[in-house]
């Protein structure tokens, strides 16, 4: 099974370097492909994942196997909570936001210091470069601090950029814990990325100066997808300064 599935992985992806199948196009049925290579459709899946992990393919639900368009990268800027529009300029991102009022439970009483029970609404954004997910944002607010005005979709750069930046005005303290990890499966459902793709989770918490949590967020960029970028800034006493 291991030969027979890396023959059709190496036919696929030849076929995919070479344009024969471009960008967007989807492949035949996974039935019509096992039928083709002579092989069981467990084989076939078996090779498709194996692109799908190269991310050169990825499986729309419902929809089928499509090969990927190539996805660019853009940055994280670490401490200011946003993309770097340098590079989200390059990226004709559209972002989905859908909002949910729910119940503060367990690891979320820690992150934003409030007693389980304690009304949250949670925004979930979702960035997308074309129709791949590039980008996921869970975004949680103490009810009472949550935005009144409605949160639709849309299209514009500034838009997709300021759905990962920290709170305006900005808050007087920002925590964030960066780390790479394996995606869950929900978060591997979501992006549409191979379980073996590692990604890059943010836990941000930005807290104003009374040292009320007012945002926590929990960001996931798939790997290939994202750079972070933290700047440390060392900042002298003035009385040394004129010694």
């Amino acid at each position: 099974m291991t030969s027979r599935r890396l023959v059709v992985a190496d036919d696929l992806r030849r076929q995919i370097t070479t344009g024969r199948i471009g960008p967007g196009e989807r492949l035949p049925s996974e039935s019509a492909l096992a039928d083709r290579y002579k092989v069981s459709t467990a084989t076939l899946r078996s090779a498709l994942a194996v692109l799908q992990g190269e991310g050169l393919v990825e499986k729309i639900h419902g929809k089928g196997n499509f090969v990927r368009h190539p996805l660019r990268k853009v940055t994280y800027v670490g401490g200011w909570g946003t993309l770097d529009p340098r590079t989200a300029a390059d990226v004709d991102l559209r972002v989905t936001v859908r909002t949910t009022v729910l119940p503060a439970r367990g690891h979320l009483t820690a992150l934003l210091k409030v007693d389980d029970g304690s009304p949250l609404t949670e925004f979930l954004r979702l960035s997308y470069e074309g129709e791949s997910p590039h980008s996921l944002a869970r975004v949680y607010v103490p009810r009472d601090l949550a935005p009144t005005t409605a949160l639709g979709n849309r299209s514009s750069r500034a838009w997709a950029e300021a759905s990962f930046s920290v709170p305006d005005p900005r808050p007087a303290e920002v925590h964030e814990t960066v780390s790479a990890r394996l995606p869950t499966p929900d978060e591997a459902s979501t992006l549409r990325i191979n379980t073996a793709l590692a990604v890059l989770a943010i836990t941000r918490v930005a807290a104003d100066n009374t040292g009320r949590v007012i945002e926590a967020a929990l960001l996931v960029f798939p790997g290939d997808r994202v750079d972070a970028v933290f700047s440390t800034h060392h900042v002298i006493e003035e009385r040394q300064a004129h010694r």
